[in-house]
């Protein structure tokens, strides 16, 4: 039987409209704590029981609603924040479509209690699944207090969706953190099940950190700002140290509006490139400020996304703004390798901020294109062919008594206890004396970044280095395996492997990378290809995949002995590549000791 169109009765509307705004009972402390700041409020107290299912409390002491507006305020699309379409397109408050309120008394038991600064008493009206009772006079403070009880009492099915009290008490306190990390000039107390869990006073945004995150977290931050054309922005980074196992302590603004952007996180990610351990993610807090104009934060019914008119300029700036204040805090300490070769004194100086190429951005304010300037920097980099593979050893290069030493600090030549100690410890790490005290570097990972930069060169440049083989060796592969081989063997062959492919599951090498050591070639290209498989549903980048997986298999291993003209050189290509301090994956490359930590450990004062 064919079924009428028919209009929905009203109820059934109204609660269709708030499932897209009120999800949980955190949606219910978010969008009531933007009408709060909206209000010019300058004290927030939120009030919970039972992870907010019994009841939610707002209360501020903004600038009140009007006893005129106080019934109007519970319709549908009822706003004073937007007046014409020119408004929406210029959007300057945290709320603007007017279905908060709606769409909380829809699924909700509420009462409101509001009073203006010009009027002597305060109004109460209360709102049950929508239906408004008639207000009443009430003695208050200027500002408005909302109380909601029993969320989803009406609709079962959305009550028995809710998650347990922890999961939606954690919902609720970030919602809570991030407005109080937007507004700092603010106070926000939050109080659950009578437990203050935290009152922080109006401060600064580092202040607000503190309180909300700890002390040890941030004096591990470093403030970022800069202003361009088409944005400004500003906020703290944490350092790599203080990197975190999950997404969730990642806090990004615009115009004060939290928002989820995977863009902008991704730029911020590619920033810290592998300054971070495999797994973790940097702690931060920017705020990106751009003309409302330029944005539309109308595309989400939570509010949390926005698009950009440029978004490719945005990418460019938040990344171009992380990596310099990464280099402006030594987030790449610098290193100085000193030696006498015949007696000419020469000097390594490993990347700083001042030699390291810079990326800036700026945007044309007439087109909002975005423009990127690199400043190479000018450098003395000797490339040294690491370990000639056919023998082991490296050519004399370095008169034994070389040392190492910080960059900026005298070299004393008649001091036996500066002289170039170096040694390796348990055929895994190599010890080495600094001016300052020692350094210890894990061979493997060490030589792992060397041939990570030289593939990703290879790859850019498309100069393979290959040293054929006197007699090919004939392999036989997995189906899976050759079908790998025939989707990556342009950029195996850039690497330096010369393959050819014989039958449906055998394979000739014909040539080999000059990285590997004769004898293992087809150990190498298994053992390059099972990597690079176990990785591919990362959504790693091919390249960037297949280097780590080439210089992970390649690299010298843990139980490898070395000469002492070996550990030099490997140290020397270290600190000659870009990112010296972590390998590929993200873990750490060197460990430096100082003499005062030493002291300390002996109980020396």
């Amino acid at each position: 039987m064919k079924q009428s169109i028919h209009i929905l009765p009203e109820d059934i509307a109204s609660k269709i409209a708030a499932g897209e705004v009120i999800q949980r009972p955190a949606s219910v402390v978010k969008e009531t704590l933007e009408n709060s700041i909206d209000a010019g409020a300058r004290n927030i107290v939120v009030t919970i029981k039972e992870s907010g299912k019994a009841l939610m409390q707002i209360a501020d002491d903004g600038q009140g609603i009007s006893p005129s507006d106080v019934t109007v305020a519970f319709e549908r699309h009822a706003t004073s924040k937007i007046q014409s379409y020119d408004d929406l397109e210029n959007i300057r408050t945290l709320g603007f479509r007017g279905e908060a309120l709606a769409s909380i008394a829809a699924v909700a038991q509420v009462e409101i209690k509001s009073r203006v600064d010009d009027e002597e008493v305060g109004l109460s009206m209360k709102v049950e699944g929508a239906m408004k009772r008639d207000p009443e006079p009430c003695g208050m403070e200027t500002g408005t207090m909302l109380t909601v009880k029993n969320l989803f009492y009406n609709t079962p099915a959305r009550r028995n969706f809710l998650k347990t009290n922890a999961t939606e008490f954690k919902h609720i306190l970030e919602t809570i953190q991030r407005a109080a990390l937007a507004y700092p000039d603010i106070a926000f107390t939050f109080i659950s099940d009578d437990d203050t869990v935290f009152s922080v006073e109006p401060s600064n945004l580092i202040t607000r950190i503190r309180e909300l995150f700890g002390e040890e977290l941030s004096e591990g931050l470093m403030e970022c700002n800069e202003e361009t054309d088409y944005l400004t922005v500003y906020g703290f980074l944490a350092k790599p140290e203080y990197s975190r196992r999950t997404r969730n302590d990642q806090f990004l603004f615009l115009n004060r509006r939290y928002i989820v952007n995977r863009a902008i996180n991704h730029a911020v990610y590619r920033a810290y490139e592998h300054l971070l351990i495999k797994g973790s993610y940097p702690f931060y807090v920017l705020f990106i400020d751009v003309d409302p104009s330029r944005i539309d934060v109308n595309i989400h019914p939570s509010k949390l996304e926005a698009k950009f008119d440029n978004e490719r300029s945005v990418y460019g700036i938040v990344t171009s703004v992380v990596r310099k204040t990464l280099a402006q805090h030594d987030m790449m300490p610098s290193l100085t390798i000193s030696d006498t070769v015949e007696g000419t004194p020469r000097t390594h100086t490993t990347p700083n901020r001042e030699q390291s190429p810079l990326h800036m951005f700026r945007v044309n304010p007439k087109t909002g294109e975005l423009i990127e300037e690199t400043i190479r920097r000018e450098e003395k980099r000797e490339n040294f062919n690491l370990f000639q593979r056919d023998s082991f050893k490296i050519p004399q290069r370095r008169d034994p008594e070389s040392h190492y030493e910080h960059e900026g600090e005298q070299k004393s030549h008649d001091s036996s206890a500066e002289s170039g100690l170096i040694y390796q410890l348990h055929n895994k790490y190599i010890l080495a004396q600094i001016r300052s005290g020692l350094m210890i570097i894990d061979q493997h990972v060490a030589h792992e970044r060397i041939l990570y930069e030289r593939a990703l060169k290879r790859f850019t440049t498309q100069n393979p280095a290959s040293q054929q083989l006197l007699f090919p060796e004939t392999v036989e592969l997995g189906h899976a395996e050759v079908e790998l081989v025939k989707e990556i063997h342009p950029l195996l062959h850039t690497l330096g492997f010369d393959l050819k492919i014989f039958s449906k599951n055998t394979i000739v090498i014909e040539g080999i990378p000059a990285d590997v050591r004769p004898g293992y070639e087809h150990n190498i290209l298994q053992k390059v290809l099972d990597e690079y498989r176990s990785t591919m549903d990362a959504q790693i980048d091919v390249r960037d995949n297949l280097a780590k997986s080439f210089a992970c298999k390649t690299a010298i291993k843990s139980g490898d002995s070395l000469t002492d003209e070996e550990m030099r050189d490997l140290i020397d290509q270290l600190f000659g590549t870009e990112m010296p301090y972590v390998c590929p994956h993200g873990r750490p490359v060197v460990i430096k000791l100082s003499v005062e930590e030493l002291d300390k450990k002996f109980g020396r004062t």
